[in-house]
């Protein structure tokens, strides 16, 4: 048997049971990576985060699984990473796909940076048929991102999306997004495709919102608010081609895995 050292942070949050959790896997080298899909089927959250001690531009490689796939990109696991990881100031992942990223010391919490991923227009019509709302606009990023633009929050809020029609689109996050009220902007996420009915709150969603809403709106900063159940804030900014994301996060579990 080995032992593994297992981390469960709520990112994005503030208090125990809100934002989006993830569990934290540091090691000292790569698992085989069925091995690993297995550990995030084991531990069934939205995301688990694998990370491996590194040198040069970065301090640590990292990766994400779901239960069912490794991702693209995840921010919420990469800035719960953070929060178990980093000693100083601010601390550097080097990804697969999604390049470097960083998570900083921001008082009590943290800001993340990812790339700025501008999505373009593209008509989904299976997607917004399977949402059941009246979209305003229809964008699409190439890593497998819609995002579906509607008029106002009560609709993001009333959202009763046919999980399986979406789940036929296949591995496509799907973003539904309309100005808030108490805050700048409110979204939900659906990845059924990738075994996620309903992301709590996503990271890398708001790579894609954040510069489709900061044209809009007319400015670089703004408050958002996923309204998922267990529901999150963040601010967002961005800064050329990078969006800062910034979160609090709370450690609820740490223990061994035995494999």
């Amino acid at each position: 048997m080995t032992d593994l050292r297992l981390v469960q942070v709520d990112a994005f949050a503030d208090r125990p049971f809100t934002g989006n959790p993830a569990a934290v896997m540091p090691l000292d080298q790569w698992l085989p990576d069925e091995v690993m899909q297995r550990i995030a089927m084991e531990n069934n959250l939205s995301e688990t985060a694998f990370t491996i001690p590194t040198i040069g531009d970065a301090d640590y490689e990292l990766r994400w699984f779901t239960p069912t796939t490794e991702v693209v990109l995840c921010g919420h696991a990469t800035l719960a990473s953070g929060h178990v990881l980093i000693e100083g100031d601010r601390i550097r992942f080097r990804t697969r796909n999604a390049g470097n990223l960083e998570v900083a010391r921001d008082g009590e919490g943290y800001q993340l940076t990812l790339p700025a991923w501008r999505p373009e227009p593209k008509p989904l019509p299976e997607i917004v048929e399977a949402l059941g709302v009246r979209a305003i606009e229809t964008l699409w990023h190439p890593h497998r991102y819609g995002l579906v633009v509607v008029e106002t929050e009560e609709e993001v809020l009333n959202l009763t999306p046919d999980f399986k029609a979406l789940g036929r689109e296949g591995d496509v996050l799907t973003i539904v997004t309309a100005p808030g009220s108490a805050t700048d902007i409110v979204s939900r996420v659906f990845a059924p495709g990738a075994g996620i009915d309903e992301d709590p709150v996503t990271g890398s969603a708001h790579a894609v919102m954040v510069p489709y809403w900061t044209e809009r709106l007319g400015r670089d900063s703004f408050t958002a608010f996923q309204a998922s159940r267990r529901g999150g804030h963040l601010t967002c900014r961005l800064a050329g081609d990078r969006v800062i994301l910034g979160g609090r996060c709370v450690t609820v579990m740490e223990g061994i895995m035995r494999i």
